[in-house]
């Protein structure tokens, strides 16, 4: 009986993914070796591209490391373990997480209605930070307005 389990356990599929343009940047294996085996509470799945990574069955957390590193955005930015996150919810209840100040930037996708986003990317930092900081998400706060002389509206 257990080597009839152990048989099925091993047949699950892969999670289908496509790699991301940068996939076979150096730092992103860095990164892949690194992921935790549960994201969430959810068990790792093995996926069928370089340089991703899959939770939860089915699966509710997907990385892809190697995405195109984002431009300025007024999207909000999180700051989560000392990694900076754009938080994209265009798909909501999928949420889209992508490091800012990092090339490669790596990119997670989540399933709000199965596991904490806060969670997740909480649980990837440490992997995610084998990824050098080149810079770092700012606000309007941020932004510093000269202050010698009058300041004239256009």
């Amino acid at each position: 009986m257990l080597a009839s389990s152990l048989v099925l356990a091993g047949c699950a599929a892969a999670v289908p993914l496509s790699p991301a343009a940068d996939a076979t940047n150096v730092a992103c294996a860095d990164v892949i070796v690194h992921l935790p085996s549960t994201v969430a509470d959810q068990a790792s799945r093995e996926t069928n591209a370089q340089s991703t990574g899959a939770w939860g069955d089915p699966a509710a957390v997907l990385l892809h490391c190697g995405v195109t590193v984002p431009t300025p955005t007024t999207l909000p930015c999180l700051n989560i373990n000392g990694i900076d996150w754009i938080e994209d919810d265009s798909d909501a209840p999928m949420y889209r997480y992508t490091t800012y100040g990092r090339d490669p930037a790596i990119e997670i996708v989540i399933d709000s209605e199965a596991v904490s986003g806060s969670t997740a990317l909480i649980d990837v930092a440490n992997a995610v930070g084998y990824v050098p900081a080149t810079g770092a998400c700012v606000g309007a706060e941020d932004v510093q307005l000269p202050t010698d002389g009058p300041t004239n509206a256009p």
